[in-house]
């Protein structure tokens, strides 16, 4: 989706329409969702002759949506295309579990995501980083591209899957998440996209799974394997399906996330040079970078009892949908919400999610994002566009499926690349021997 710093002028809600994924390749959705927050924050959005649902636009009321397990489930489904038909998969992946079951398997998987494992794993997650960043040597490179590599890149370790699986994964994992887009979908047949990224995914998470019962190591998915939720030891279906939403969570966010964070840099050159010379502002960045991407677009609820939620009724069975990037623009959280700014003083974004499915990766994910800027920024005086990046085609994830730049090295100095990244490390090895 276009992400605009204007919300422009405000849309008649009979013409507002969240579904349709060509909305979101071609235009920007703001002004709807400033609509709503303004007009309509908890408006149900009919359909015709499918289930509609209830969009929810504020931020506080996003919030409690996403923390109010016992009101609002995750059981039947997280995502628009679950709305009217659950997911068969309920109640047995990660994704689609509400406490207590969903505690036992968080905090089995947090074992591999936790602050703590992140740091111990810092110097791996950095030379896969810096592989990627080598990439862009080349002169010109489809930046999407080589971002949608970065979720397997520091999560594959961790989760035990083999490198030779990597780029198929992350190819078919990036086709699942959006089988609509016509970058994956060479015709019509959508579901038939959908069905190959799902074998071609399956038959490697098979291969693997087999392979890890036959020598468990201390990764996440020999953990899955060794853990009995209900006294019994999971199948290898229901492994298969946790690690697929655990891929799907991280390729949901962290390449879509570094994607549209560059381009806003592309389009704001001086904060480009601002972060060369303040590298402190990264986390900064990143923060922002999430707030202003807000992807996914939407994370779906199903009320598991009657509900009132910004004064509205919701009734027993309703489908609920809290939007993110309208979350994220909400004028009485964020000053200047339509701004890409590095000096908030405070960024309660959404971005991660919130509540029991608060994004597990996100030590992870901030950790990764962080080092492929300080690559990037320790490496390149610019990086421009070298043709229009393409957004995706879908109503779920914010992402851009072709992004092409042109980098410029930064200058030599004294027979080296200038590398305020180095400088910045070896300063904090003096104060910290």
């Amino acid at each position: 989706m276009r992400i605009g710093g204007n919300p422009g002028s405000p849309v008649p809600l009979a013409a507002i329409d969240l579904v349709a994924p060509e909305r979101y390749r071609s235009g920007d959705q703001h002004p709807a969702w400033r609509t709503l927050r303004q007009q309509a924050p908890v408006w149900w959005h009919d359909r015709g002759g499918q289930t509609g649902f209830w969009c929810v636009t504020r931020h506080a009321d996003c919030e409690r949506v996403l923390k109010d397990h016992r009101s609002f489930s995750s059981a039947g489904g997280t995502i628009l295309a679950s709305v009217g038909a659950p997911d068969p998969a309920g109640g047995r992946t990660i994704s689609l579990m509400d406490p207590p079951r969903h505690t036992v398997l968080r905090t089995t998987a947090m074992r591999w995501f936790s602050h703590s494992v992140v740091r111990r794993r810092a110097g791996r997650i950095r030379g896969h980083v810096r592989a990627l960043a080598d990439r862009l040597a080349a002169g010109e490179i489809d930046f999407a591209a080589l971002a949608r590599r970065l979720p397997m890149a520091v999560t594959g370790e961790l989760m035990g899957i083999p490198e030779r699986y990597w780029d198929d994964l992350a190819h078919w994992t990036a086709v699942g998440l959006a089988p609509e887009d016509p970058a994956w979908s060479p015709g019509p047949d959508v579901d038939a996209t959908l069905r190959r990224a799902h074998h071609e995914i399956f038959a490697s998470f098979l291969e693997i799974i087999q392979a890890v019962r036959a020598r468990p190591g201390d990764d996440l998915i020999s953990a899955l394997i060794r853990l009995a939720p209900d006294g019994r030891p999971m199948d290898d279906r229901t492994v298969l399906m946790n690690c697929y939403s655990f891929m799907a969570g991280a390729n949901s966010t962290t390449p879509h996330v570094a994607a549209h964070t560059l381009l806003a840099l592309i389009e704001r050159p001086a904060l480009w040079h601002e972060l060369a010379a303040a590298p402190d502002l990264l986390g900064a960045l990143v923060e922002e970078g999430a707030r202003w991407t807000s992807t996914p677009h939407h994370l779906v609820r199903r009320a598991v009892t009657e509900v009132r939620l910004g004064g509205v009724r919701i009734a027993a069975g309703d489908w609920v949908a809290a939007w993110l990037p309208s979350a994220n623009r909400d004028e009485t959280v964020f000053t200047d919400p339509y701004t890409f700014s590095l000096r908030r003083p405070s960024n309660p974004h959404l971005g991660f999610g919130a509540g029991p499915h608060y994004c597990i990766g996100a030590p992870l994910s901030r950790m990764a994002l962080t080092m492929l800027f300080e690559e990037l920024l320790g490496r390149f005086e610019r990086i421009e566009p070298a043709g229009p990046p393409r957004h995706l085609y879908s109503n779920w994830i914010n992402g851009l499926t072709s992004m092409p730049v042109a980098v410029t090295p930064r200058r030599r100095v004294r027979g080296a690349v200038h590398d305020p990244v180095a400088a910045m490390e070896d300063a904090r090895a003096h104060d910290h021997p």
